[in-house]
C-alpha cells in the first residue's frame, strides 16, 4: 500500500491532546509510514469513502484557523465577533422576554446547547424559559403551564461542528442558501422562517431567529447595562451605530462563535493528523467498519460526519417517549421532517443527517429521542426494521437495510462512535464568566444550586 500517512507515537489520549494543544510537531524526517494493518485498512477505507481524496477529507481545522472553516460570506468570521458571540451564547442576562417574571434572566442559548452535553441539551426535550434545574434534572417550573414552556416538538440538535451545515434544524428550514434555494415560498411571513429573506446561511439565520423564538432581547440600553457595548463596537465597527446593537448583529456574532466550535481534539481527529496511537485498536476496527462494511459514511461524511441530505429511517417521534414532554403530539408538523417544511410529500418523514461527535455527552438519539444508547442506534440500523411502521415503505431510505454485522463488529463501531469521536475538552469553548456576572447556562434558583453558583 502506498501510504501517505505517518506514524506519530503517543502514549495515551491525554498526552496526545497535550502535544496537539502545544503544537508539538515532529520532524518529517523522523516520521515513518504506519506498518499497522488496521491503520492501513482505515486509510484505505477513508480514501474510498472520500472518493479518492483520502483521510484529509475528514479533518476538522485546528483552533483559530478560521480561513479553513466554512463561513457565510455575508458574515466573515473575526476574532472580535467570536469573542462577543461566545459570551452572548452563554448570557442569561438577555433572557428578558419570559412568559412569567420568574423566568427573567434564567436561560440562554446554552441552556439547550452546552459544552458538557456536547453542545446538546442532555435531556430528551430541552427546556429554556420555564425550566427549573440543570441538565437532565431540569423540569417544568410549576408556575408555567406546559404550553408556556420554551420547548421544541423535536429533540434539540447539537450546535457542535455547525460550520459544516449550510442549513439548520432537522428539517433544514433555516438558511437562504444551500438546499433551500428554490424554497422561498415557504419562508412564511410572521414566522421564524421569514428570517431567511435576510439572505444569510443556516447558522446565521437560525441564530438571528432564535432571539425571538427563545425570548431573548437585544437593544443598546440592555447591552450597555450588561457591559457589552464595547464588545459590539469592536465586532461591528463597520456597521452604523443606529444598526449596530440589534438582534441581527447579536445573531451574527453568535453564529460566528458557533462556527468555531469544532471537536478537533477527538482521537479520530488526532489519528487523522498523524497520531496513530490516539485510537485503540478496537476503535480503529470500528472506524474501518463505519467507513466500509457498515456503509455509515454513505450518509455521515466530511469533517463533521454529517451531510445536508435527508433520509427516512423510520425512527419514532418525541411524543412517544416515556418521559413528560410538552407542545408535541401525533399531529406536530415537525414529525414530517423535511416534508413539513417543503410541503412536498416525497420529503415526508425525512430528517437531516446529524453530526456524530461527542454523542455520549447527551444520551438521547434520533429526532424523537427514541434511543438511549449508541448501541441501540447501531443495533437498530443493523436490523433495518423501522420503529414507525406507518411510514410508507417507498419513503424509507434504501440505505436502511439489514447490515449483517456481528456482535463484535457492533461493539467496535459503538466504541468508535462513543470514544473515537469524543473530544474531552469542549469546555474550552465555554467562558469562565459572562459580563452580567450571572450563572450560566441556567440561572433559575434551582440551577444555581445545582451548578454551585450560590
Amino acid at each position: 500500500m502506498n501510504s501517505i500517512r505517518r506514524h506519530k507515537p503517543i502514549f495515551g489520549l491525554a498526552l496526545g491532546v497535550h502535544l496537539f494543544l502545544v503544537g508539538c510537531q515532529e520532524s518529517m524526517d523522523e516520521l515513518q509510514p504506519s506498518q499497522n494493518p488496521v491503520d492501513q485498512a482505515l486509510e484505505a477505507a477513508l480514501t474510498r469513502a472520500s472518493g479518492g481524496i483520502g483521510p484529509a477529507y475528514f479533518e476538522l481545522p485546528e483552533p483559530g484557523l478560521y480561513d479553513r472553516l466554512p463561513q457565510d460570506p455575508l458574515n466573515p468570521i473575526t476574532q472580535d465577533k467570536v469573542n462577543l458571540g461566545k459570551l452572548l451564547f452563554h448570557e442569561t442576562g438577555i433572557a428578558l422576554a419570559p412568559l412569567h417574571t420568574i423566568g427573567q434572566g434564567t436561560f440562554s442559548c446554552a441552556s439547550c446547547h452546552f459544552a458538557d452535553a456536547g453542545f446538546q441539551a442532555n435531556r430528551w426535550q430541552g427546556i429554556a424559559d420555564g425550566g427549573s434545574g440543570a441538565s437532565t434534572g431540569r423540569v417544568r417550573n410549576p408556575q408555567y403551564s406546559g404550553d408556556e414552556l420554551d420547548v421544541q416538538p423535536i429533540r434539540s440538535p447539537a450546535t457542535l461542528n455547525n460550520a459544516f451545515q449550510s442549513n439548520m434544524l432537522w428539517n433544514g428550514q433555516f438558511g437562504a442558501t444551500g438546499v433551500n434555494v428554490g424554497t422561498e415560498s415557504k419562508w412564511t411571513e410572521d414566522t421564524p422562517k421569514e428570517v431567511n429573506h435576510l439572505g444569510f446561511s443556516g447558522v446565521e439565520s437560525q441564530a438571528i431567529a432564535a432571539m425571538d423564538v427563545h425570548r431573548l432581547v437585544i437593544n443598546r440600553d440592555i447591552i450597555d447595562s450588561l457591559g457589552y457595548l464595547q464588545l459590539f463596537d469592536r465586532a461591528f465597527i463597520q456597521i452604523p451605530e443606529s444598526e449596530r446593537y440589534s438582534k441581527i448583529t447579536a445573531g451574527l456574532a453568535i453564529a460566528a462563535f458557533e462556527r468555531t466550535i469544532v471537536a478537533d481534539l477527538a482521537p479520530f481527529q488526532l489519528w487523522l493528523k498523524g497520531y496513530q496511537d490516539a485510537m485503540t485498536e478496537q476503535q480503529k476496527r470500528g472506524a474501518v467498519l463505519f467507513f466500509d462494511k457498515a456503509g455509515c459514511a454513505s450518509c455521515h461524511t466530511g469533517p463533521a460526519l454529517n451531510s445536508m441530505a435527508f433520509y427516512a429511517y423510520g425512527m419514532e417521534d418525541l411524543h412517544k417517549v416515556p418521559e413528560p414532554v410538552f407542545k408535541t403530539s401525533n399531529s406536530s408538523v415537525e414529525h414530517l421532517g423535511r416534508g413539513g417544511f417543503t410541503g412536498n410529500p416525497s420529503d415526508d418523514y425525512k430528517f437531516k443527517v446529524p453530526q456524530l461527535y461527542n454523542l455520549k455527552d447527551s444520551p438521547f438519539y434520533g429526532h424523537g429521542s427514541s434511543f438511549r444508547s449508541l448501541r441501540e442506534v447501531v443495533e437498530y440500523k443493523n436490523q433495518g426494521v423501522p420503529q414507525l411502521m406507518t411510514i410508507p415503505s417507498h419513503l424509507i431510505a434504501d440505505e436502511f437495510k439489514p447490515l449483517q454485522l456481528s456482535e463484535d463488529e457492533i461493539d467496535a463501531i459503538v466504541d468508535f462512535l462513543s470514544n473515537g469521536l469524543y473530544d474531552p475538552l469542549l469546555r474550552r469553548y465555554q467562558p469562565e464568566t459572562i459580563p452580567s456576572g450571572f450563572c450560566f447556562p441556567f440561572n433559575d434558583p434551582q440551577s444555581r444550586i445545582d451548578l454551585g453558583c450560590d
